[in-house]
């Protein structure tokens, strides 16, 4: 992970909150003037705007902040993160998070310490990582009909009412297996610790190179998780199965038919993430998972000796 202590390098600063979040918006104008105050031009991402009715800062689409600001900070959980990050990530905005969600895997500054910690990444004392993306699409008869990016996961799965699904996959076109579950998860690093890690996925540190499958329920026990290289390409075909659906991000989804194919590679954007000096991945593990802690000592103060 690249350290970086120097001048600042940012001149205009989006900031970006949790949609439908009541109270979020004195926080967020509170924080658009300690920045401003510090000499950065401030812009707010529309829906943003409009949700808390923000003036005298410009409203801009996500679009306009790729191609405007120098970095977005987002406050609000992993899911806001993950939204903003795909939409950005064409224009490799660095991201700052701040938790106001649950978990807050990739949100990692807490939220009470963000009026002291955001000015001091702003003004160049921060450690910056890359995260990969997938970008995945669905070819029927083999045209493609649907494309998108996905930060954690393209999960293919059957739906709420309906039997298992029967899948046939090939990395690189080799086949592997065919495979009957209620679905099948592909996972980023980053992803691993979303809905594959419930799936008893394992872990892979954000800078590993590698995807990971992970499938959903199997009908047999001997279909485990696999980490594969992450300049593959995999293709997932529907056998059988009925109400088959694909979620990216869990966020969107659309339908498929028997026989269409889902293809999952690496994207070639990444997205640039901006971390507090002294950022432990280690420690985010420890805090959110409680690894060996009893219950009384959960959510404490993080270990001295990171």
């Amino acid at each position: 992970m690249q350290i970086q202590k120097i001048q600042s390098q940012f001149k205009t600063v989006a900031l970006v909150g949790r949609s439908n979040t009541q109270g979020i918006g004195e926080p967020l104008t509170a924080l658009a003037q300690t920045i401003s105050q510090r000499g950065f031009d401030v812009v707010f991402e529309a829906q943003t705007a409009q949700e808390i009715g923000v003036s005298g800062y410009p409203a801009l689409q996500p679009a306009e902040i790729g191609a405007r600001a120098d970095v977005a900070v987002v406050l609000g959980g992993d899911g806001t993160m993950l939204g903003i990050g795909r939409q950005l990530a064409p224009y490799r905005t660095p991201l700052i998070g701040i938790n106001h969600g649950r978990l807050g895997f990739i949100t990692d500054i807490p939220f009470s310490d963000m009026q002291e910690i955001v000015p001091q990444l702003l003004a160049g004392s921060f450690e910056r990582e890359e995260r990969s993306l997938l970008e995945s699409r669905i070819m029927r008869d083999g045209d493609p009909i649907y494309h998108a990016l996905a930060f954690n996961d393209v999960v293919v799965n059957r739906s709420g009412f309906s039997g298992m699904a029967e899948l046939r996959v090939h990395v690189d076109g080799r086949f592997m297996y065919n495979q009957r579950s209620d679905g099948l998860i592909v996972a980023t690093p980053t992803g691993s610790t979303a809905y594959a890690l419930s799936s008893q996925g394992p872990i892979l540190h954000p800078q590993l190179q590698g995807i990971v499958l992970v499938p959903i329920a199997p009908h047999a026990l001997s279909n485990r998780p696999i980490v594969l290289p992450d300049d593959c390409k995999v293709s997932i075909q529907i056998v059988a199965g009925r109400d088959v659906n694909v979620n990216f991000d869990m966020q969107s989804f659309t339908a498929v038919e028997l026989n269409d194919v889902i293809e999952v590679r690496r994207s070639r954007h990444t997205v640039p993430f901006l971390h507090p000096v002294g950022y432990s991945y280690y420690r985010t593990l420890r805090q959110k998972l409680h690894w060996n802690e009893p219950p009384a000592l959960q959510n404490l103060t993080p270990d001295p000796h990171d």
